[in-house]
């Protein structure tokens, strides 16, 4: 990928890059250190603000965190108004990330898994599933979306963060449109917002409601 120097896109690359270049666990915890990635925390805010009273009033919150790497989805959900009344599962193709994500405690269960191929999880597991830093150029594709609709309970939400670069060029925006269409989710939102802190721009965060 060719950007600018400096700039918002950039600068999340950077972050992706890393991220999938690793190698091993001491790699992906040198990882957390790079500053300024705001992606989990505003993907834990939007969950959030998207919940419903019913499922906040209910047992805690079953959340599978799709590509969880080394858990930085677990350590913002953990900080925020969710902590205590969430349960979390975690499934990425990195063992590494994995390793770092086992070591915190946060998830009730971590696996390996592909997410070009189905999730071996029953359907209608999760209130919520998310995945940040995962649907960007040349890695996993928009029909991972009906994956998730199929691990979400009814009136659940998927969260996910897609990268500009694929938003439309990658068929994201189609397929979303496509799984409304066919009667599968709602489209809540699928705002623009900043991949990294105190900018606006670079990725779309996406929230569905499974019908």
């Amino acid at each position: 990928m060719s950007h600018p120097s400096g700039t918002t896109a950039a600068r999340g690359d950077e972050y992706l890059q890393r991220a999938y270049a690793l190698a091993g666990s001491s790699e992906a915890q040198s990882l957390q250190q790079l500053k300024g990635y705001a992606s989990p925390r505003r993907c834990v805010e939007t969950v959030i603000n998207n919940i419903s009273s019913t499922q906040m009033s209910s047992d805690k919150l079953k959340i599978l965190d799709a590509g969880c790497g080394t858990g930085l989805v677990g350590d913002c959900l953990a900080q925020s108004s969710l902590a205590g009344k969430f349960v979390l599962d975690g499934v990425d193709l990195s063992d590494g990330m994995l390793a770092v994500a086992r070591k915190k405690g946060m998830c009730r269960e971590l696996e390996t898994a592909n997410l070009n191929e189905r999730i071996e999880k029953p359907d209608g597991t999760y209130a919520v599933v998310v995945c940040v830093g995962t649907l960007t150029k040349g890695h996993v594709g928009p029909k991972v979306l009906v994956e998730f609709a199929r691990l979400t309970v009814k009136s659940g939400l998927v969260v996910v963060r897609v990268h500009d670069d694929v938003w439309e060029s990658g068929g994201f925006k189609a397929e979303i449109e496509r799984l409304r269409d066919v009667g599968t989710v709602e489209i809540v939102s699928t705002a623009e917002f900043g991949i990294i802190e105190e900018t606006s721009a670079g990725g779309r965060m996406v929230v569905l409601r499974k019908i």
